[in-house]
């Protein structure tokens, strides 16, 4: 899957555009609209991006977690040199250290992240300060002619680029899902 990037001011637009795209066989968790204004893109019906996905939790809490392997392998690794697991208490309390490191960095890193835009987003971070909206669509490979065909009937959607889309397995999941919790009474 491939994600494209739109921009707009226009959400009365954006709601058609979604409409048409669902009528096409693309699915709710494919079409997300990026704003600073929830307010107004939950009054159009319109998919919005959870509010903790617009910040960088998930891939800073990564960071951390690696910076946190490296730092509690480095405690082992320095206890271990200096001839520190040799005494009675042995390992143990060393293995403790790195387990509180490893959770204390990973936890760091979540923190941080929660302070800062999602990665992915922090380019169009200007444009939604001026009041804009960006729409974001992930595209499997056999959907691109149509909605090539969809935004091209949508002359006031400005491309924006394209990146990396959630897994097709993660999207496919959550539509699986979407349909089971219907299902269910």
């Amino acid at each position: 899957m491939i994600r494209h990037y739109y921009i707009s001011d226009d959400l009365d637009d954006l709601e058609k555009v979604e409409q048409e795209l669902e009528s096409q066989g693309f699915t709710e968790p494919q079409i997300h609209v990026l704003s600073e204004h929830d307010g107004d893109v939950d009054t159009h019906h319109l998919h919005e991006v959870e509010s903790v996905l617009k910040q960088d939790v998930v891939h800073s809490t990564e960071v951390g977690a690696v910076v946190g392997i490296i730092a509690a392998a480095s405690t082992l690794l320095i206890a271990y040199l200096m001839g520190w697991t040799a005494s009675a208490a042995g390992w143990m309390p060393f293995i403790f250290l790195a387990i509180v490191v490893l959770g204390f960095c990973t936890w760091e890193g979540g923190f941080i992240g929660i302070q800062k835009p999602n990665v992915n987003f922090e380019r169009f971070q200007e444009v939604l300060h001026k009041g804009k909206h960006v729409l974001f669509v992930d595209v499997d490979p056999d959907q691109e002619s149509t909605m090539a065909k969809v935004m091209n009937a949508h002359p006031k959607l400005e491309m924006a680029g394209v990146g990396e889309a959630t897994p097709h397995w993660v999207v496919r999941g959550q539509d699986k899902f979407r349909k089971f919790m219907k299902a269910m009474p």
